[in-house]
């Protein structure tokens, strides 16, 4: 069994309260790790850390140059331990570890995206309307960032926090779910091992009070949060008793529009890309599958027929396509969802329970699902499934779909299929997502900003926009020959 810490101001520490949690593997509910349970009492602790390192260590003073440096080193560090990365992954959330290889690649890619940012952002000089002065604009780091990340992509999704604040030269202190700390912790022993000082870097593991601790403290200067919406509005709250900056990734509800003319086969692969992928386990996976009335018949039963093929194992399976839920819980909360779907009267064309195969009672595993006759104001094409679940819509005009794709509390992105270019053009501005793809899905890159409309959240994430967020702007003005006005003191 795997035994770690947490990580505060440089040392490996247990939890205040010697409290430990067991970690699982979804695949086969064996216990595979102890960690520390922290609480809000180790909150304040890596708060104080990175409060103390930001605010008089050398950390605040270093260049954009040393700080890429050391990214471009933890990048390198990555790169050389993807492997035994990967692996860590798949044994904690369940996917693929063909997936977790991606991922992985990926995150190398993120840390050498951000550290080549690092020294880049000089400024900006103003002609300043003050005869005689100077005007410049500078970007400084926004201070302490307290940043929570999700279980379904922890690694990831903590890369996409922790690189640009680090290299806009911020201090943080990092919350994983408790769940899925394994592989961000090691991550943190590669940033010791690259040289990051001590209270830079900063990883506290637990349930949500330790979290809470992160959005209440008047001494986190930004609260970074991906995850569910309830909780999401519950920091935003929070936060606001202190009015610290915020950026939240709330998950989203993602239509994607079959229309007839759409080369079928391509517009197949991409529905059963953008949603079996970590077993449907992903913010934007397009469950929402919206098809033309002329060929929706036809593709149903050709997305039918796909969906019963998909091969679903052990993670370490070089057989398996899709892996299990997360936990004995969310598997749950998807059976609690396909049966809202059966009583709303969608019509469950296949899947909807556990897999009778006799090899996979251990895990929790569960089938590739689909509900057609759906309609746009039921719970299950409104609501977020998080799992292995496809419903659909028919639809007949262009203005139909484009207005019920928009009618969600959701926006974080949608997608399309169409071979004409003045449908392309309408569709592509008339969809409200902070992400749009046309003839692809769920495709995302470092250089590109990341984040949703309404309440899919706040902010950016990713690209130039997700450094912009860890950092304030200073207007700094000089008068190079200051004259008298006497306006107050003129008779003297």
């Amino acid at each position: 069994m795997i035994i770690k810490k947490m990580y505060i101001n440089g040392q490996w520490v247990d939890a205040v309260s010697g409290k430990t949690r067991n970690i699982e593997n979804p695949g086969n509910e064996e216990i595979i790790a102890r960690v520390p349970e922290g609480d809000r009492s180790d909150a304040k602790a890596a708060i104080a850390a990175a409060r103390e390192a930001f605010d008089k260590s050398p950390w605040r003073i270093t260049t954009g140059r040393e700080r890429g440096l050391l990214l471009y080193r933890l990048a390198d560090a990555i790169e050389s331990s993807s492997e035994e990365l990967a692996e860590l992954e798949s044994l904690n959330t369940g996917k693929t570890v063909e997936e977790s290889r991606w991922d992985m690649n990926d995150i190398a890619g993120i840390f050498r995206y951000y550290a080549g940012l690092a020294d880049k952002e000089g400024g900006e000089t103003l002609n300043s309307p003050i005869p005689e002065s100077s005007s410049i604009i500078i970007r400084e780091p926004v201070g302490v960032c307290g940043q929570i990340s999700p279980w379904n992509y922890p690694l990831l999704q903590a890369a996409w926090k922790m690189a640009p604040a680090l290299a806009a030269g911020c201090t943080i202190v990092m919350k994983p779910s408790e769940i899925t700390p394994l592989t961000l912790i090691k991550l943190t022993e590669l940033a010791e091992e690259t040289g990051f000082p001590p209270g830079v870097i900063n990883l506290i593991l637990g349930p949500g009070g330790a979290g809470a601790e992160l959005s209440e403290s008047i001494d986190v200067d930004l609260i970074s949060f991906t995850g569910g919406i309830e909780t999401g509005k519950t920091i935003m709250k929070a936060a606001s008793g202190n009015v610290k900056k915020i950026a939240l990734e709330l998950g989203g509800k993602n239509p994607h529009i079959i229309f007839a003319d759409a080369d079928m086969e391509a517009a197949l692969d991409s529905v059963l890309n953008g949603v079996f992928f970590h077993a449907g386990q992903i913010c934007s996976a397009g469950t929402r599958v919206m098809i033309e009335a002329p060929v929706h018949d036809q593709f149903v039963e050709k997305l039918k027929s796909a969906m019963s093929k998909i091969r679903l194992g052990y993670a370490f399976d070089k057989d398996t396509q899709m892996g299990p839920l997360i936990s004995k819980a969310h598997r749950e909360k998807i059976e609690d969802y396909v049966k809202t779907g059966i009583d709303e009267g969608a019509e469950l064309v296949l899947g909807g329970k556990r897999p009778e195969n006799p090899e996979l009672s251990k895990g929790y595993y569960y089938l590739p699902t689909l509900f057609t006759g759906c309609t746009a104001d039921m719970k299950i094409v409104q609501e977020e499934s998080f799992g292995p679940v496809i419903t659909v819509e028919k639809f007949h005009t262009e203005a139909e779909v484009t207005e019920k794709a928009n009618n969600t509390i959701y926006g974080l992105s949608a997608g399309f299929r169409t071979k004409d270019p003045d449908r392309i053009f309408r569709m592509s501005r008339a969809l409200r997502f902070g992400t749009v793809w046309i003839n692809d899905f769920n495709i995302y890159f470092t250089e590109a900003p990341w984040g949703g409309y309404r309440q899919s959240g706040l902010g950016r994430e990713l690209g130039k926009t997700g450094f912009e967020e860890y950092t304030e702007l200073k207007h700094v003005f000089q008068n190079h020959n200051y004259k008298p006005s006497k306006w107050f003191n003129s008779g003297l």
